[in-house]
């Protein structure tokens, strides 16, 4: 191809259709290629190719929108731009497509088209010449003239921006060095100018007229940056965005390339990306990390898919929370009073706060302890986390743990995997923003585990304060300190927790509320807020302390209040209606016109029901009835025990304590015993214990089966149901009521009705000790039960429960089912005459 006057282009070329652009000579451009025929050029001509021929393409701008799916090749511009493509890259997403580095050598006029498929292939006539000009060529006469003006222009152009940009002064030093017979191709492609502009200046041939359409684009430019710096006073870096040549041309061998001006004006977000990285605070191996990831970075192309993810890394280890913290307010009294006014009750949970404030007043760096509360739903474990937030003046996060079955939902994923994020525990602290928040763990009793890890055992590093200084997330892979972070864990019981994650934690038990406590719940925090939700004031409705313990009484039976709301909710729901109805009625009154006193007279009767409600609504037992329906729950404990072989023990349940029925009933048969219920293997080990216990004390007892014999079971068959049979029971505390039912089924006695018990029973008839006593004695209480009996080394959880349901009760502690039985009988059972010594000789 070369001779002596220049270099040629072929007279065939393979023509790239584009619709993004338009390539000018002296430039490069990049241009996405997805239409089947650009695509297969691409493939066809310069994958294959190895030559500098097979790399030669001709350009042709196409005006119209892309037709895709469209078999016609479009109308053709006459004129396009010869081009070598200097880079190929390929993607899949979101679809298949190329994308071409492109420099333009020439223009060319398009003679004839030779085929179409499978990519159109045209002769063409070269228009401009690329002879190899001299530095300091010279044009002359009118043209020379203009050419210098434009040169000045261009000088003027390029002296307003910053001169310390590396791409501003390459480009400074190279309007010298290039020809001027360039410069409108060279400049044309720099400066903001749309693609019908530049299809002008490709479209002049001639240099004069190609001189004269580009010069007024340039002094556009120029007036355009004078009003500019007249607006406002530029910074360095605002200059750096205020330069157009963003897509910057290239001449082979002389100019310099897209890749290098995208390089350039990249470098911006590269030096704020360092100075943040080096603000942030990081401990060093952090920053030694970042500064290696941030050195790969600048080396890398931002087509590699690596680069985004490298920038995400970088973008979140700059956000983290290395040294920013929060002051802790330290004022015990101000705190005692805003803990007082959040939440009734739950001393013992305030007091641990009101220690940690303490010791943060004598010890400035304190770890932040891991405390759990575990306690019953709705009891305010949540609510209370909240309150210490706002107390120590922090920032609060609550991470819902229910249900989470996979460990990197703890530790992150690492950045090898597609997709990866970091786990909930650093994300938390990119939200908050400070390094010592309040985290809440919520139902840290619910974790599940699969094939993707436990995360109750990835919680072990976080909650451990002798190693969460150095808590290392997979996704970053450096290590957080976490010692200043307040955990807060919240379960509904310890049971499903691991023991190595319980061992970590400070458990606080949060027992249920007390009815007394319940109606000051009620009037101080649950009424107020629901009048709020529902758009009512005082003024408008009004429930009485009475009505209030007539909910919690008869519709609701549970440690918490959340059922209690959601009654209180519903009266104003009700009561909503009533003003809704009387607001419509009094504006009906107001807007009727005076002829029609009559008609409304005639409707008085009609009116009386539907007349507006009087204020406040106060809500009685009768409305009670009217807006609940009837009561729920019902005393019918003494309705239960009128025959023999019916006693009441006291259970705990995750959802509070409650009492439990336990029904016992023979026939004639082979000794044997039935179990129903839905029992564990505790349970029924507990009625085998009872069984054996009162057969090998039947003579003591008094004990017969119903022909009188001595033995129990001999000719008889016991059944025992314990009530609800749906619900699985498990557990030793049902041992002593278990004996209780069989002595009043083989004795033919009736129970007291106001007495329930707990304890675990051994075989020689000693009353073990048992759990959660607080909650079983408030539902005694609750359901109207007047005498308990506990295991005497449970003596010591009495005084757990406040003090005015003590004085309402009557515990009577045991040791032995001696105790037990003489307290739950009227009058003693008919081993009370025989001495403690004669018993334990029999044993």
């Amino acid at each position: 191809m070369s001779s002596s006057g220049g270099i040629q282009i072929p007279s065939r070329l393979p023509l790239l259709l584009t619709h993004e652009g338009v390539l000018l000579p002296g430039s490069t451009t990049r241009f996405s290629v997805d239409s089947a025929r650009n695509m297969q050029l691409v493939k066809s001509r310069l994958l294959k190719g190895t030559s500098l021929k097979s790399t030669m393409i001709g350009v042709i701008p196409n005006t119209k929108d892309p037709e895709h799916d469209s078999d016609e090749l479009p109308s053709l511009h006459s004129i396009g731009t010869a081009g070598l493509a200097v880079q190929v890259v390929g993607s899949n997403w979101p679809k298949p497509h190329y994308t071409l580095l492109i420099t333009g050598l020439c223009r060319f006029r398009v003679s004839h088209l030779l085929r179409e498929r499978p990519f159109p292939v045209a002769m063409v006539e070269q228009l401009d010449r690329l002879e190899q000009y001299t530095e300091g060529g010279q044009l002359d006469g009118e043209l020379g003239e203009l050419s210098q003006r434009f040169y000045q222009a261009a000088v003027q152009l390029v002296g307003m921006l910053d001169m310390s940009v590396p791409v501003v002064a390459k480009l400074r030093r190279l309007l010298d060095s290039l020809p001027r017979e360039t410069l409108p191709d060279v400049l044309a492609s720099m400066i903001r100018t749309s693609n019908l502009e530049k299809l002008q200046v490709l479209d002049a041939v001639d240099l004069e007229e190609r001189f004269k359409k580009t010069l007024p684009m340039l002094t556009r430019q120029i007036e355009g940056l004078k009003l500019l710096q007249k607006t406002r006073k530029l910074r360095p870096d605002d200059d750096k965005r205020v330069l157009a040549m963003r897509k910057g041309g290239v001449f082979p061998g002389r100019q310099f390339s897209l890749e290098e001006d995208a390089e350039d004006e990249d470098g911006d977000d590269m030096a704020m990306l360092e100075r943040k990285v080096k603000e942030a605070g990081m401990p060093e191996p952090a920053l030694r990390v970042c500064l290696k990831e941030l050195k790969r970075l600048k080396k890398m192309p931002q087509s590699m898919p690596e680069y985004a993810l490298t920038r995400n890394y970088l973008e979140l280890m700059v956000e983290l929370p290395w040294s920013k913290s929060t002051t802790d307010c330290l004022d015990i009294r101000a705190a005692r009073v805003l803990l007082d006014n959040d939440h009734y009750a739950l001393e013992k949970l305030k007091r641990r706060v009101l220690e940690y404030l303490a010791v943060r007043q004598l010890k400035s760096a304190l770890k932040g302890p891991i405390l759990c509360f575990v306690g019953p739903p709705g009891v305010g474990k949540t609510s209370v986390g909240r309150s210490i937030a706002r107390t120590l003046g922090r920032e609060f996060h609550r991470i819902a743990l229910g249900g989470v079955c996979d460990q990197s939902d703890i530790r992150g994923h690492r950045r090898t995997y597609v997709g990866s994020m970091p786990g909930r525990i650093i994300n938390g602290l990119k939200m908050v923003g400070v390094n010592n928040p309040v985290f809440l763990l919520d139902e840290v009793d619910k974790l599940g585990k699969s094939l993707q890890g436990d995360p109750a055992a990835a919680l072990l590093e976080v909650l451990d304060p002798e190693q969460n200084h150095s808590f290392t997330d997979h996704y970053l892979n450096v290590a957080f300190d976490l010692s200043q972070v307040l955990f807060i864990a919240t379960a509904n019981t310890t049971a499903t927790i691991p023991p190595a994650l319980l061992d970590r934690m400070e458990v606080l038990q949060v027992p249920g509320y007390t009815q007394e406590e319940k109606v000051e719940i009620a009037h101080r925090h649950l009424i107020p807020h629901q009048l709020e939700q529902h758009g009512l004031t005082p003024q408008q409705l009004q429930i009485p302390q009475d009505t209030t313990q007539e909910i919690i009484s008869k519709y609701t039976r549970e440690a918490g209040v959340r059922s209690l709301e959601r009654k209180i909710g519903a009266i104003c729901r009700a009561v909503a209606v009533k003003v809704a109805e009387g607001h419509k009625l009094s504006r009906t009154d107001s807007s009727s016109e005076p002829g029609a006193d009559q008609e409304q007279e005639g409707k008085a009767e009609d009116s009386d029901m539907t007349a507006p409600p009087e204020m406040p609504i106060v809500i009685d037992q009768v409305a009670l009835k009217d807006i609940l329906g009837p009561q729920i729950f019902e005393m019918e404990v003494s309705e239960r025990l009128t025959l023999p072989g019916v006693a009441i023990g006291l259970a705990w349940t995750p959802l509070g304590g409650e009492i439990m029925f336990v029904e016992a009933s023979r026939m004639e048969g082979e000794g044997q015993l039935t179990l129903t219920g839905q029992l564990g293997d505790v349970m029924k080990e507990s009625a085998h214990l009872a069984i054996t216990w009162l057969r090998s004390n039947a003579k003591t007892y008094q004990l017969t089966n119903i022909a009188g014999c001595a033995d129990p079971l001999e000719g008889n068959d016991i059944h025992l149901h314990f009530p609800a049979g749906a619900v699985t029971k498990d557990g030793p505390s049902a041992g002593v009521t278990i004996v209780t039912c069989l002595a009043s089924l083989f004795s033919g006695r009736l129970v007291r009705s106001d007495v329930a018990m707990t304890g675990e029973i051994t075989l020689r008839g000693l009353v073990l000790p048992v759990g959660g006593i607080k909650d079983k004695v408030l539902a005694a209480h609750r359901a109207g039960l007047k005498r308990i009996i506990l295991p005497k080394r449970n003596e010591k959880d009495l005084e757990e429960i406040p003090s005015h349901i003590r004085a309402e009760l009557d515990f009577v502690t045991a040791s032995t089912l001696d105790e037990v039985l003489n307290a739950a009988f009227d009058g003693g059972f008919p081993a009370a005459t025989v001495t403690h010594s004669q018993i334990a000789s029999k044993l």
